[in-house]
């Protein structure tokens, strides 16, 4: 049994997590442990209070209890809000306050775009559109190429985590741009899992969502592969060799 860890922030789409574990069908156990959300508000203050080592660290002691033996911090905006640096940063002090394998999933989506062979993305945000350019400066710092920001505007993930099917099939399908090789959706608080085959089908490229690279990168720091089609081309293709 490999157990993976995650701290997710308040209440949204957290329903996913034991939608994923069921999907993977294998001896994968997910540990959701929630953080203090504080203010629910995609503003740079608020997503970086939300992400701050206090509230990380609460969170841990809880997840200690479960045998966790990776954690991921499942919230995509509470790390790239810091930049590159800074959500390195925020990434150790997980990683030492857990004692165990850390990361987060701002950078899930970095190492999902590597691991099959993308550069060029597209990005369809459910954020403001000043949040959403942090993203994209992300991505640009960690070695990728972005095609083109398709941003919401919505402030909360309350409001994020009650789109449906259509509602995320729309933002895709929005974000996408020809030259793109892949489409990002970045928002943990964005229910995606049951919709992953639908929305490559309907872009006809591989889609990354937030709460899918997540688990994968989980499994990364376990050092576990597991082939679960239903959860898409991230968890089908055999990695890319990095030369």
């Amino acid at each position: 049994m490999t157990a993976l860890g995650f701290l997710y922030p308040g209440h949204s789409a957290e329903d996913d997590y034991p939608r994923i574990e069921q999907l993977l069908g294998s001896d994968i156990r997910v540990d959701l442990v929630h953080t203090d959300i504080g203010e629910d508000a995609h503003r740079v203050a608020a997503l970086r209070e939300m992400g701050s080592a206090e509230r990380l660290a609460a969170g841990l002691e809880t997840l200690r209890l479960t045998g966790a033996e990776t954690v991921v911090w499942a919230c995509t905006s509470g790390g790239f809000v810091h930049g590159w640096e800074g959500a390195q940063e925020q990434v150790r002090t997980l990683a030492r306050l857990a004692g165990m394998p850390a990361s987060s999933t701002s950078f899930a989506f970095v190492h999902a775009a590597r691991e099959i062979g993308v550069r060029r993305v597209a990005v369809g945000a459910t954020y403001p559109e000043d949040i959403g350019g942090l993203f994209a400066d992300f991505l640009r710092a960690g070695g990728l190429e972005v095609a083109g920001v398709r941003s919401s505007g919505i402030i909360t993930a309350a409001e994020v985590g009650t789109w449906g099917e259509e509602d995320v099939l729309t933002l895709a399908r929005a974000a996408d741009v020809p030259d793109a090789e892949a489409v990002l959706l970045p928002d943990t608080a964005l229910h995606t899992a049951a919709y992953l085959q639908l929305l490559e089908k309907a872009l006809s490229k591989p889609v990354l969502t937030a709460n899918q690279v997540t688990v994968w990168e989980g499994l990364r720091l376990a050092d576990r592969r597991v082939n679960a089609p239903s959860l898409g081309t991230l968890f089908t293709r055999e990695p890319i060799i990095q030369v």
